[in-house]
């Protein structure tokens, strides 16, 4: 059996203010196989969005810690977090998170530029080619609709060839149907890559899509 691509090895946080301490996540612990499609659910405020954040060395937890491909990610200061995170992580999130100053094809090509790839406009044309957006490289955030950001940004987050994505409710800022052709893209994109992707959804029928599904309530992780 392969090791884990991730680990998250009793992870727990904690935040205090002035009416004491709460525990957003309890001693979670589990591993992800390389190439498993796996989905993590709960209420909204469960801890997903948090747990998801750890997992990408973007948020500290209190105790334990998470190793990706095998790196313990809190060992490492945060320059280093970031050079891994480049190197083995993709990114897409609710809102889209693109640079509305850059054009489609230049939102997909600054990644592959900042890791120094001498191709980086040829792989970027070629993969908003393959979401369907060929027409529309030079076209800002502004002018595209929802749906076509969102692929931008899958393109984005495909086009490293991450070891994993993590997606945090993709689909949360688009209409039904449109949702459901990101899904199916985003699918079809990590069958052909091979990649692992970690997905956080309220969204049952995403979830059912999935290989695994890991339950936070409460705090605590269950499946």
């Amino acid at each position: 059996m392969s090791e884990p691509i991730i680990s998250v090895e009793h992870v727990l946080k904690s935040v205090t203010d002035s009416t004491g301490t709460l525990d957003i996540l309890r001693d979670i612990h589990f591993s992800v196989p390389p190439r498993q499609t796996l989905a993590i659910v709960g209420a909204s405020g469960s801890g997903k969005s948090t747990l998801l954040s750890i997992m990408a060395g973007l948020d500290t937890p209190s105790s334990g810690t998470v190793r990706l491909d095998g790196q313990d990610m809190f060992a490492l200061n945060e320059d280093e977090r970031a050079a891994l995170r480049a190197q083995k992580l993709g990114f897409v999130f609710q809102s889209f998170q693109l640079l509305g100053h850059l054009t489609a094809l230049e939102n997909v090509m600054l990644p592959l530029e900042l890791a120094g790839r001498k191709d980086a406009r040829k792989a970027a044309t070629e993969m908003l080619d393959r979401v369907g957006l060929g027409q529309r490289l030079g076209h800002y955030p502004k002018v595209l609709s929802g749906g076509e950001q969102q692929r931008v940004a899958l393109a984005r987050a495909f086009v490293v060839q991450p070891a994993v994505l993590l997606a945090d409710e993709p689909t949360g800022s688009l209409d039904y149907a449109t949702g459901e052709t990101v899904m199916e893209l985003m699918f079809a994109l990590n069958r052909e890559q091979g990649t692992t992707l970690v997905l956080v959804t309220h969204d049952t029928g995403i979830a059912q899509r999935c290989e695994r599904r890991i339950t936070i309530e409460a705090g605590k992780a269950s499946g």
